[in-house]
């Protein structure tokens, strides 16, 4: 694995602090907590509005951990989103698309995130992306089922894990990408939020989809290179839109750092927790041609599937296990 910077170990007491500037404290044993928790974003985040047409998040074996079955998380079972509402001390908010279905509880937010999307069009359009995500809340404020205040007394995340770059390219697309993420996140605060949550790229390089070739034993240098540009260009439009509206509006979650501090310790920070060969995925294709769920003409399984997906950072080709999200969150308290 490449050497990168360690995280700074502390990021979600910085988290704390960034909180409570506004009164949005997370403290034990009190009531100042965010009332509601809204996300948009991608596969990361998703917690259920991939139409099943389109996501393996709907195949089994996703979902194995929990609920049980699949349920519309890339991943076997909890992720980025649940644990983050966890720390908030907030249930995990309704998936936009189960609102649309008659789903009512909608008092802890909405999660607007769907798998394989990004700031630009990406699968010939066929999702919704960031810009469209935002007009969906900004919909239901028109219908006065959420108000400025609402936002104003919540935590809004915005996760972006690269399919930009893997629909459009890496090294030339990056300025764009962020211009129009900054535009997105101002949008957002111009609706009233005042404390928006924006993730740093986690290291490409350093996905199965790009170790493989080097059986899932290097991470991809130049990938991850790359990323720190994008890192960079994001650190310095957040300092540009912190400056602007002279407060601690938004705040950068590393997931660059953290990814990357669990994956070199393969976890063993966690006490019992281990992860003895990090960058190989507990699911994948029997060969190339197939992927984590897949099956032939027949229903046959064409994929395989670790014995213990808590021995797994990695879940499948681009998505941590829950075990994955979980010691990605142990790292960052």
């Amino acid at each position: 694995m490449d050497k990168i910077s360690m995280f700074p170990s502390n990021i979600f007491i910085v988290f704390l602090c960034f909180l409570l500037t506004s009164g949005l404290g997370i403290i034990h044993g009190s009531t100042l907590v965010p009332k509601k928790l809204f996300v948009f974003g991608d596969s990361y985040a998703d917690t259920g509005n991939i139409r099943k047409s389109l996501g393996s998040s709907w195949k089994e074996p996703y979902g194995f951990t929990f609920p049980g079955k699949p349920a519309g998380r890339f991943s076997d079972g909890r992720v980025l989103t649940d644990y983050l509402a966890k720390f908030l001390g907030l249930k995990t908010p309704l998936a936009y698309e189960w609102m649309k279905l008659g789903g009512k509880k909608i008092d802890n937010g909405l999660n607007f995130a769907y798998g394989g999307t990004g700031v630009f069009d990406t699968l010939g359009g066929l999702l919704p992306n960031m810009s469209t995500q935002i007009d969906f809340l900004e919909n239901l404020m028109n219908q006065s089922l959420y108000t400025k205040s609402d936002l104003q007394s919540s935590v809004v995340l915005v996760c972006l894990a690269g399919n930009d770059y893997a629909a459009y390219g890496l090294q030339n697309y990056i300025p764009l990408v962020i211009n129009q993420l900054a535009l997105n996140l101002k949008r957002i605060n111009g609706l009233g939020a005042s404390k928006i949550v924006v993730t740093a790229l986690q290291p490409l390089g350093c996905l199965p989809r790009m170790t493989r070739m080097s059986s899932f034993q290097q991470c991809n240098a130049t990938q991850n290179l790359l990323v720190g540009y994008h890192n960079s260009l994001l650190q310095q439009a957040v300092a540009q839109l912190n400056n602007e509206t002279k407060s601690p509006t938004f705040f950068i979650l590393d997931l660059y750092s953290t990814f990357t501090s669990v994956l070199q310790q393969k976890g063993e920070f966690q006490g019992d927790l281990k992860f003895e060969t990090p960058l190989k995925p507990c699911c994948m294709g029997i060969n190339n041609t197939y992927s984590c769920g897949s099956v032939d003409e027949k229903g046959n399984k064409m994929y395989t599937i670790c014995s213990n997906p808590k021995s797994s950072f990695f879940w499948d080709l681009s998505h941590p296990t829950q075990a994955g999200w979980g010691a990605v969150y142990a790292s960052l308290k």
